[in-house]
């Protein structure tokens, strides 16, 4: 994460860049932080120097993109 003080806090929405995945931050293991989709799901872990904290826009497109997922699996 270039140009911050630091890993973002747990529950921040971040984007791993290496799996262009969106995450929630549930947790840091040693210099690895661990990530959870939006949705829940399983955590992964992510390297932070390739992660960067999503915008407005891009969380709640994230956001919305999950709605509708869960919409459809719904269905």
């Amino acid at each position: 994460m270039t140009g911050e003080a630091g890993p973002p806090a747990v529950g921040v929405a971040v984007l791993d860049t290496v799996r262009d995945r969106v995450g929630r931050v549930v947790g840091r293991e040693g210099p690895v932080l661990r990530l959870r989709p939006l949705g829940g799901g399983l955590p992964w872990a992510a390297d932070p120097r390739h992660i960067r904290l999503l915008s407005r826009a891009e969380l709640l497109s994230a956001l919305l993109a999950e709605l509708n997922a869960r919409s459809r699996r719904r269905m």
